[in-house]
């Protein structure tokens, strides 16, 4: 097969020389000059309506492509080779996952180990996600959804983002973590550079500042705990014995994290796409009965992380040569919208059977996400509290939304009206 050509998806405006040269372990046909972190530009040029759509290009190619971008690195592009890539721990390990790499990056534990390491840790960290505790939580974004719809509606007008969406996670993570809720102003824009950013220097400055807050709170709670997740972590233990300083520090990076940017960046696609869409809108209006249907087939057609794996050694794989060190990419949202899987990828439908839905929005195997039954949770408060509530709502014309690309797809500004 001749190589796809994606130049005009996904460039950034560089000079050649940021390019890796192309092992000689690659087929040629398998190049591709794709850059994730600058997907915006097609939607700007009107090439694609998301970022998940911008992605999907590559579904045009082979399964499996390889990029110069970034010191270079494979992207496996459809469901099957996803699954491996993030069940298989022993070809594809998890100690590193961001690309491009950050250097002397805090490791964040569980995620940056493989089973059977990762297993304690991880059984730690699930004692905070009880059926008893998540419901505690769902309660708060319930209370939380409702105070934001509440203030929001008299204005008929809103910018949904910095307005509802970041606002209902974090101050569930907030709640969670025992944290001032004023802190939000500081963490959100900290957390996102760490998380997104493709500027190595950007991130690592961010990734400090939130270290230094964390050790802050950690100091407290080592000398005061109380029943919050952070105290837990403070004075865990993993078989038989207390955390240590490194690992305390990991696992409470992990959690700050992931609870201040995946569930923001998903309510803004779903706004957004209600906004376009008036009769789904009223469907789920109508019927709430579709809305935890609706929320798996959101996560599916928008999947947000575009994490990687490390390959442990060299070996064959469909015939492709990997090498020990390779980086390969699996995109969330590339499972989501493959067509060998879900039929009609793009559309989005509540009636389609809960068991034919196939996402990879938490990942899976070892890693799936501890936290993603309460993810599920606040976006079906979203869906229940705000819908009912202003059920007309349409993006300003005069604001267009902004999105974000790179490590999580996202929505950055979403301006919402409606009649008061």
């Amino acid at each position: 097969m001749a190589p796809i050509t994606v130049a005009t998806i996904g460039r950034l405006a560089v000079t050649s020389d940021t390019l890796a040269a192309i092992p000689d372990s690659v087929p040629p046909e398998l190049v591709v000059d794709f850059d994730f972190f600058s997907l915006v530009d097609a939607i700007e040029r009107g090439e694609a309506e998301d970022i998940q759509s911008a992605w999907a290009v590559l579904h045009k190619g082979p399964d499996i492509v390889w990029t110069p971008r970034y010191g270079g690195y494979w992207i496996a592009t459809r469901a099957a080779d996803i699954d491996v890539i993030q069940i298989d721990h022993e070809h594809f390990s998890h100690n590193e996952f961001d690309i491009p790499l950050v250097p002397g990056r805090v490791k964040s534990i569980p995620l940056s180990l493989d089973p059977p390491e990762h297993t304690p840790y991880r059984k730690l960290l699930m004692t905070a996600f009880t059926p008893q505790k998540v419901r505690a939580f769902s309660q708060i974004a319930r209370d939380t959804a409702q105070a934001l719809v509440a203030k929001l509606k008299p204005r008929g007008e809103c910018e949904f983002i910095d307005e509802f969406a970041k606002v209902l996670p974090i101050q569930v993570f907030l709640s969670m973590m025992d944290l001032p809720f004023e802190d939000r102003e500081w963490l959100l824009p900290r957390v996102e550079i760490a998380v997104r950013s493709a500027d190595i220097e950007a991130k690592t400055k961010n990734q400090g500042e939130l270290v230094g807050y964390l050790m802050q709170h950690i100091a407290a709670r080592q000398e005061k705990p109380g029943e919050d997740l952070l105290s837990m972590i403070v004075h865990g233990e993993v078989e038989g014995r207390a955390l240590n300083p490194m690992e305390i520090m990991a696992m409470s990076m992990l959690v700050l994290v992931g609870g201040l940017d995946t569930v923001a960046s998903q309510l803004g696609f779903v706004a957004h796409y209600l906004a376009r869409h008036p009769e789904q809108r009223h469907e789920l209006i109508d019927n709430p009965k579709l809305i935890p249907v609706a929320c798996e087939e959101f996560l599916r057609r928008f999947g947000l992380p575009n994490t990687a794996r490390e390959i442990t050694m060299d070996f064959e794989y469909k015939g492709l040569k990997f090498k020990k060190g390779d980086m390969i990419q699996a995109p969330k949202c590339l499972y989501g919208l493959d067509d060998r899987v879900n039929e009609r990828p793009f559309e989005v439908d509540f009636h389609r059977k809960p068991s034919s839905i196939k996402h990879a929005a938490f990942g899976a195997g070892p890693h799936i996400c501890p936290g993603n039954v309460l993810a599920r949770r606040e976006l079906i408060v979203f869906l229940e509290e705000w819908l009912p509530a202003i059920p007309d709502f349409t993006i300003d014309p005069e604001r267009p939304p902004v999105f974000a690309a790179g490590s999580v797809n996202g929505v950055d500004k979403l301006y919402l009206k409606w009649r008061t």
